[in-house]
């Protein structure tokens, strides 16, 4: 709220970011970086904190009022609070009572009841065995109501059991667990027993004879009073009372009649001799429920669409489990630390407490989220998440401290029930960010280090480009709202939601009062309650009461309120009753000395000390044990990946690690999983599998079995997608190999050919236990290979012409589709059918004469592009109609790849993405090109709708997209990642290459200006020999050096890494260009040197199998036709094909 109250002066509501060298923002960030590289360290602090807190919850709460426990809030407004008697209040009843006094804390002692028993009999008249009912107001004369004295008959006619008149009266008396008589009395052996059995006694008007009511100044063990200050005998009278009457009179004559015995004090502080108060007890009703209810669905549904828009959560469920957790355990321990400081927080519903917390802990999770989503993916987890939280952090403790002083302003104008609400609230705000810095925020690192955010990236790297290249004219937040540019922001949602139950739990306290009444009364315009604390007489200082007058009434429960409330005006939520000032009485001789002085804590929270330290302090470590094991157990890999996370923030975020040994001569052909297996085929004729996950640990394919099995030359392999089988074509025949137990499989026979195929890959057949291969050659044919059953399939799917370019979608459920263009420009799709293979043509214009036509598959989209040399066309491969046709710069053949966000769905089914880029080489200057589109405006989508169709709001035609190039120089051998972080591997050059933006003449259309002065520029340093001198001739392994470009993210990153290192021998042999390159896992490409394999990896791999984010479905195709340097990449699993709305 704060940033909207500065908004006059700042001109922005977004809370300030501090700068990077900021202190505060430093020691965030260090936090943050280091709870998420000792994850397991971090939650078991979390854990044990909460099990410290929560674990007393039990033992320190309680519905039972006369136990020294806190009460639990019950589903009602309760309160007792004195009024301000200039408001004109009439009471409803009038209280009057005497408090009896003996030795310090020794009221229960047979001397002293019986004293007060005598004192009641004094004042009430005999009260043994009372019994009310017994006498009717039918026999009773009218006229002798206003005597001086009442016979007991009299008395008890008047008694409100006998019915309700403005002349009712009762009395409550701890006398009364012994029936007011004194040879009962004198003959209980354990008067402590008695007063606790008989705790739940009822009086003739049905009101329980509650410890709290009838005692003052009290000492509770183990749930039981074991002492009592004073004995409470009070009297509740209607004006017109004759019994009240008689009381005020007897009170004076007894207190000179008992001089003798008893030290008699009549306290009138400030010369008052009474004061109002006002009890209640409100249920809720329907209304408060419905509201309630309502805010509670608010809350949810605001959740639910806020987690739906964060496109890089890998488990949605778990983390509203989290949230929930973090949430529940911020509650719980704040109940619990109210509990121990005898802050009483059962004046209000208990299902108004969670609601408020929900609101304003919101805010903090997902400003927490959406920075880590804006942090380059390239980073490591512990470095994300430090740097999210460097940001986030000031703002979250500045959002703390500003809803405290806002809580400690509203809990010193409202009523004691909404204050210690207040004090809930403030203590429950800094646990739920101390839960927020180690339990939420070591479960986030967690599920980073398994998502991949490249979505989410794609979207900041969109918003911050707009922000750099678009200068908007300044408007008022008033002017954007009303145009629904922008919304209401949490942080201020937050803290309404919390001072708006505040002012409506004050409101509830005012009954039938007008709402301007109620804001009046709040303000202290009209002041309903009176702060009246009245202050003690010297002579009650002298007496050392355990309890004030004033306090005993504000310490009512609110049962005792409802009982009463039912005898004295039923079917009503309050009283009115004017409390006149108690008469004190101490016996005379006692030692009033104070012996033991009041405990800090709830008595609870003693007993509990005393029974429960053992069995809670096992909890504690079996608990934090248990959570210890669980997590070596689910996050043994997470473990294993962040023991080495301990590395600066400048440390690189290329690696390479580099697999020798495994051949004599050149590596031919590469195939990896994304597992981490990785297959290399030398021109020694041997072909080796490597383990890169466990290190590089490698094996001779066949070594041990009869090796001639293998006739060479390998044209092309793959690996399916479970990474179960590798599959190598030869001239003749197909082989298996069964990569996870190390044996052949079934070998099946095709057609000789020694040219290399245009595509070679797996497809999937859940009925089969060795996944389909699918072989398509030049000349059109497709073999369609059946292991399992030792079945072969061919069909003709291009009659005339050469096939130039296949690419394949292939989805679980979902029939094969093979995609191939011929040298005449012709595109079929090839569709797999129950009884065959079928062929289309797909129509399109007819290409220039000697243009190249290529396909590339978009597996999670279910279209594919048509390329030729200047446009790029996106089709549908169910209806097989292009929606759009991009124009881009002199595409060399072969060159293209495309990657893009995660696609999402709209409402109306359709796929939609929030980027989409297209890189490839320019024929002419062999430059990188870069090129991606985005939506126009904040919200929108890139939706892949008909182009004719109407469109909705958040749809972005593709026509309206915008767009922006980047050049790369020099890019050598290069791949893109699922990230959206392409990497190369060139010859190095005097000058350094760089992404640069595309210029184009001002009138072009295709013309977009873009600043790159946000870029991240890390250059490699060259080595210098020891001597200081550096070398003067670049040998071989001098000559390459690793690259990588990320536009995703809050910054784009440009970073170079020399391939070789100078001080490594990797024994390969000297090279004037580079071998196959195939990308390994999500963030790693393998690429062959020589004689030796190069592994490059961007920031931390996982090597995660069959994951959401392992596969290339996660928006980066690797086409089964495209193939660098020889070898068939395999295909993937493409996505469902969207059903594409037409006003979507």
């Amino acid at each position: 709220m704060i940033w909207y109250l500065l908004y006059p002066f700042r001109g922005t509501t977004e809370a300030p970011v501090l700068a990077d060298k900021n202190a505060l923002r430093v020691a965030f960030a260090r936090y943050g970086r280091h709870a998420a590289s000792h994850v397991v360290t971090t939650l078991l602090i979390s854990v044990a904190v909460a099990v410290i807190l929560i674990y007393p919850f039990p033992f320190l709460y309680t519905t039972d009022f006369t136990n020294g426990a806190s009460i639990l809030p019950e589903y009602a407004w309760t309160d007792a609070q004195p009024l301000d008697e200039k408001n004109g209040f009439e009471p409803d009843v009038i209280m009057r009572s005497i408090w009896v006094h003996g030795n310090y804390f020794q009221a229960l002692d047979k001397h002293v009841l019986l004293g007060a028993l005598e004192l009641q009999d004094e004042l009430l008249g005999p009260t043994i065995n009372f019994d009310p009912r017994r006498h009717t107001l039918d026999g009773v004369n009218k006229s002798d109501s206003t005597a001086t004295e009442l016979t007991t008959a009299q008395r008890d006619a008047y008694h409100v059991a006998n019915g309700l008149t403005n002349e009712s009266w009762f009395f409550q008396s701890p006398l009364q667990y012994w029936s007011c008589s004194a040879d009962l009395i004198k003959q209980d052996a354990d008067i402590i027993a008695t007063v606790n059995e008989k705790k739940t006694q009822p009086t003739s008007v049905n009101v329980t004879l509650r410890h709290s009511i009838v005692f003052s100044g009290k000492r509770f063990e183990d749930r039981r009073l074991v002492a009592a200050d004073a004995l409470v005998i009070t009297l509740i009278h209607h004006r017109d009372s004759p019994v009240g009457r008689l009381w005020q009179e007897r009170t004076r004559a007894l207190t000179h009649k008992v001089a003798d015995e008893w030290d008699v004090i009549e306290e009138s502080p400030s010369g008052k001799s009474s004061w109002l108060y006002e009890f209640q007890f409100r249920p809720m009703s329907s209304q408060d429920t419905f509201l309630l209810g309502l805010a509670y669905l608010l809350v949810f549904i605001y959740f639910l669409v806020s987690l739906s828009k964060l496109r890089a959560v890998k488990s949605r469920v778990g983390l509203m489990v989290t949230v929930m957790a973090q949430m529940v355990l911020a509650i719980m321990s704040s109940f619990t630390v109210c509990a121990i400081f005898k802050i009483d927080l059962s004046r209000l519903p208990r299902l108004g407490y969670p609601v408020v917390i929900l609101s304003m802990s919101l805010e903090n999770i997902f400003r927490l989220i959406n920075a880590v989503i804006l942090t380059p993916s390239e980073n490591s987890t512990s470095h994300r998440i430090g740097h999210a939280f460097g940001e986030t952090g000031p703002i979250a403790i500045a959002g703390v401290f500003q809803n405290v002083f806002i809580l400690y302003g509203l809990s010193k104008i409202v009523s004691p029930g909404v204050s210690a609400f207040c004090t809930f609230a403030a203590i429950a705000l800094v646990f739920d960010f101390f839960y927020l810095s180690t339990f939420f925020l070591s479960v986030l690192s967690v599920d980073v280090r398994r998502t991949e955010l490249s979505d989410a990236l794609a979207k900041a790297s969109i918003r911050s480009h707009r922000s750099a290249s678009e200068t908007r004219s300044r408007q008022t937040w008033m002017d954007a709202m009303l145009q629904g540019k922008i919304a209401m922001s949490t942080r201020i949602a937050g803290t309404t939601v919390m001072v708006g139950f505040v002012l409506i739990a004050q409101w509830h306290f005012f009954e039938n009062a007008s709402v301007f009444r109620a804001l009046g009364y709040i303000t202290s315009i009209s002041p309903k309650y009176s702060d009246l604390s009245p202050a003690r007489s010297p002579l009650l200082t002298e007496v050392h009461q355990g309890r004030s007058p004033a306090s005993w009434l504000g310490l009512q429960d609110h049962e005792t309120a409802r009982e009463l409330i039912h005898v004295i005006k039923p079917n009503t939520h309050s009283y009115v009753a004017k409390v006149v000032h108690p008469l004190i009485f101490v016996l005379k001789g006692s030692d009033r000395n104070v012996s033991s002085h009041e405990p800090w804590f709830l008595p609870a929270v003693y007993d509990f000390a005393r029974h429960q330290s053992a069995p809670f302090l096992l909890s504690v470590l079996v608990v934090a044990a248990a959570v210890r094991l669980l997590m070596n157990y689910l996050l043994w890999d997470e473990l294993v990946d962040s023991a080495g996370g301990g590395s600066s923030h400048d440390d690189p975020l290329l690696s390479v690690k580099t697999l020798s040994g495994g051949h004599a001569l050149d590596v031919a052909l590469l195939s990896a999983s994304s597992d981490g297996h990785l297959v290399s085929v030398g021109l020694d004729r041997l072909i080796r599998v490597w383990n890169v996950k466990a290190g590089g640990s490698s094996y001779v394919l066949g070594e041990d079995d009869d090796f001639s099995t293998i006739s060479f030359p390998v044209l092309a392999m793959c690996i399916d997608e479970e990474s179960h089988w590798l599959a190598l074509l030869t001239s003749n025949k197909v082989l298996l190999w069964n990569l996870s137990e190390h044996h052949w499989g079934p070998t099946m026979t095709v057609d000789v050919d020694r040219r290399k195929p245009e595509a070679f890959c797996f497809v999937y057949d859940e009925f089969a236990s060795i996944p389909p291969l699918i072989l398509v050659r030049r000349d059109g044919i497709i073999t369609e290979l059946k292991a399992d059953k030792k079945e072969t399939g061919i069909f003709a799917f291009v009659n005339e012409g050469t096939v130039v370019s296949v690419d394949s979608l292939t989805e679980k459920g979902f029939p094969a589709q093979v995609i191939a263009s011929t040298r005449e420009g012709q595109v079929r799709v090839a569709s797999e059918e129950s009884s065959g293979w079928t062929s289309t043509l797909i129509h399109s214009p007819q290409p220039e004469d000697r243009e190249f036509t290529s396909i590339q598959a978009l597996p999670e989209l279910g279209f594919f592009l048509v390329i030729r040399s200047q446009t790029v066309d996106l089709v549908d491969s169910q209806t097989h109609r292009a929606i759009h046709t991009f124009k881009v710069d002199p595409i060399q053949p072969r060159s293209l790849k495309c990657f893009h966000s995660r696609p999402r769905r709209m409402r109306c089914g359709s796929v939609a993405l929030w980027s989409f880029t297209l890189t490839y080489l320019n024929t002419y200057t062999r430059d990188l090109v870069v090129q991606t589109y985005s939506p126009q405006q904040e919200g929108e989508s890139l939706c892949f709708c008909d182009p004719a169709s109407p469109t909705r709001k958040t749809c972005c035609p593709w026509q309206r997209a915008k767009e922006t190039k980047r050049l790369i120089k020099n890019p050598g051998v290069w791949e893109a990642l699922p990230s959206g972080i392409t990497v190369g591997v060139r010859r190095k050059s005097t000058e350094k290459s760089k992404p640069c933006d595309d210029h184009y003449p001002p009138n072009h259309p295709h013309h977009h200006n873009q600043s790159l002065g946000g870029l991240r520029h890390r250059h490699y340093q060259h080595h210098h020999h020891q001597n200081g001198s550096s070398s003067s001739t670049a040998s071989a392994q001098d000559n390459w050096e690793v690259w990588m470009f990320s536009h995703f993210g809050a910054q784009e990153t440009w970073e170079t890494h020399p391939l070789c290192s100078c001080v490594e021998d990797d024994g390969h042999l000297f090279v004037t260009s580079l071998g196959p390159m195939v990308r390994i896992g999500r963030a790693s490409v393998a690429v062959g040197l020589s004689n030796v394999v190069k592994v490059i990896t961007v920031g931390h791999e996982r090597f995660e199998r069959n994951g959401e984010d392992s596969q290339p479905g996660d928006g980066m195709q690797v086409p089964s036709s495209r193939r660098r340097k020889g070898g068939a990449a395999s295909t993937q699993a493409r996505g469902r094909a969207g059903v594409h709305c037409a006003h979507c």
